[in-house]
């Protein structure tokens, strides 16, 4: 999400050619191919521990569908690669073998990194909202909480509470502790 960190890398490729075989750790955003860096070990952790609790109630529940990490996605400025995300039953059934989803998962989480401008990461969550997705988890592991953006609300959450989700993966919540302590 280091959209300041980002090195162009290319203005040639077409969107459709990139959707076709979207390159590891890259994004297409506004024509241009974005190398999608910052990722730090405390970073990687928290994706892990949110991957993990996602699927883990995914399964328990018998909810279905897939949590998946850095999946390629349309957006309405180009391709992205959430750091975790939700599919529903149905969108597997629908999508879970095309190179890129053609529209943003239902659920997206984002690990903000310590490179990251305040503004870049509200605009891309919006972007995500703007392109299917229904709700998306900001979380901010150096001063340890959490955001939800959905079309029309915005909660926060810090250590000593219990973050839920609100209209994705209905009844799933865990410790914010858990996931960034």
């Amino acid at each position: 999400m280091a959209m300041v960190m980002a090195a162009v890398l290319s203005e040639n490729v077409s969107l459709e050619d990139f959707m076709a075989n979207p390159p590891d750790d890259m994004e297409w955003v506004d024509g241009q191919i974005a190398e999608k860096n910052g990722m730090t070990v405390k970073h990687s952790r928290i994706q892990s521990r949110l991957d993990y609790s996602w699927r883990s109630y995914k399964i328990s529940s018998g909810q279905g569908g897939e949590v998946y990490t850095q999946v390629p996605c349309r957006t309405d400025r180009g391709v992205r690669r959430p750091d975790v995300a939700y599919l529903t039953p149905e969108l597997v059934a629908q999508y879970g073998d095309v190179p890129t989803l053609p529209q943003s998962p239902p659920l997206i989480a984002e690990i903000v990194s310590p490179a990251d401008i305040a503004e870049e990461i509200f605009l891309k969550a919006q972007e995500y909202l703007d392109s299917g997705c229904l709700e998306v988890w900001i979380v901010f592991p150096e001063s340890r909480w959490i955001l939800i953006m959905t079309q029309t609300q915005k909660l926060t959450f810090n250590l000593g509470s219990t973050v839920s989700t609100q209209l994705v993966l209905p009844g799933f919540s865990v410790a914010v502790d858990e996931l960034l302590a």
